[in-house]
């Protein structure tokens, strides 16, 4: 009896190639022993709500969209029957599949879905809210909701640089308080980022050989505001490099949780969505919480 599986495709994410490859996506996951029951997005919450409702109906969901899509997915799951997941990445940045090794051709990451064996990666939780590789603020983080999805699939990677570039000419420090493993991170930063991922939207990196995706912990990425040019090209060279902590200007550790004392004022990125946050809101690693066919 074949198994019977969720398939929940974002049509418009990237270059819209979820809905370009959907009689193959399907056929595919059929060949691997599915029944396939196909659910087309039309607005942002609809991955979350209908992998919360029906998910506990089928053996396997799968996301195809942007990390965003995966995200929606990933928190209506957790929420729900928490079933094995699969992921085709079709996104502008695609950060969480590229960390994990995924693949980018639609065809094939649907092939590795049907005939794939289960891996199991680490959630975060901001305040209750689910996340998959990242919470972030300050500089470029805004850019990741507010650019434009059309100028997102014509540019890639360089429509977070570009926009974020002209955010970054009226850009202002913000004063930010932490505590994690028994100590306080506080100051004026202009970036922060508590990840699980070695790719933070396309621009920052962080060495495979330091994130484990699957070890109950958090990398945390403080950079602090340059008071001027050379403490800026610092911060740059450290960037280039993935020299983070040889940069004075840039706290760098590992953590299980922590607990954000003071908000920053603009709001946080949550895989790319936008989450206010508030003072006093508890991130935490939820260990091999993803359930992931690969």
């Amino acid at each position: 009896m074949p198994k019977k599986l969720l398939l929940i495709i974002n049509p418009v994410s990237g270059m819209r190639l979820g809905a370009i490859y959907t009689p193959k996506i399907v056929s595919t996951l059929s060949d691997g022993g599915y029944d396939v029951f196909l659910m087309m997005t039309t607005k942002r919450g609809d991955a979350k709500i209908w992998a919360e409702t029906y998910g506990k109906d089928f053996d396997l969901i799968v996301a195809c969209g942007g990390d965003g899509t995966f995200n929606e997915v990933v928190s209506g799951n957790l929420s729900g029957a928490n079933k094995p997941l699969g992921y085709i990445p079709c996104g502008s940045t695609n950060d969480f599949a590229a960390s994990i090794g995924l693949s980018g051709d639609i065809p094939t990451a649907a092939q590795n879905i049907a005939k794939g064996s289960e891996s199991v990666f680490d959630a975060g939780s901001f305040g209750g809210r689910p996340f998959t590789y990242v919470a972030s603020f300050g500089a470029f983080t805004r850019t990741s909701y507010t650019t434009s999805q059309s100028f997102k699939n014509i540019v890639g990677h360089l429509a977070y640089i570009v926009e974020g570039g002209l955010d970054f000419k009226n850009l202002k420090p913000e004063y930010v308080s932490f505590e994690a493993n028994g100590e306080l991170y506080e100051g004026n930063y202009i970036f922060g980022a508590v990840s699980n991922s070695t790719s933070l939207g396309g621009i920052l990196t962080i060495s495979s050989e330091v994130v484990d995706m699957n070890d109950g912990r958090f990398e945390v990425m403080l950079i602090r505001y340059p008071e001027n040019a050379q403490q800026l090209s610092k911060i740059v060279q450290a960037v280039l490099s993935k020299q983070y902590s040889e940069c004075e200007l840039i706290e760098f550790f590992s953590c299980e949780k922590l607990t954000v004392l003071k908000n920053p004022s603009g709001g946080w990125s949550l895989d790319g969505e936008f989450e206010e946050g508030a003072d006093g809101v508890l991130i935490e690693n939820k260990n091999s919480a993803i359930r992931l066919m690969k």
